[in-house]
């Protein structure tokens, strides 16, 4: 599986390692993904998603039904049906 968020489109980014020399070596910067299913009461149904910690307290904000109907009026592919 990829590490992208399904919500936010967050991916992994490149950048350096600098050492106490200031040598640079390359490395990966790697989103806070996490699996999680969630109850979307309005549609009675469960949904499984790959989201980011951002993603996470924005839900735990908004509700995931009022951010999913964001989302898709924003015109992004989260891969569930409302």
């Amino acid at each position: 599986m990829s590490r992208v968020c399904q919500l936010t489109g967050k991916r992994p980014i490149s950048g350096n390692n600098v050492s106490h020399s200031n040598r640079k070596t390359k490395r990966r910067f790697l989103p806070n993904l996490q699996k999680k299913r969630f109850y979307i009461p309005e549609t009675k149904e469960w949904v499984s998603l790959k989201v980011s910690s951002k993603a996470l307290r924005t839900i735990n904000k908004l509700g995931i039904f009022a951010y999913l109907k964001k989302l898709e009026r924003k015109g992004v592919d989260t891969g569930v049906k409302l």
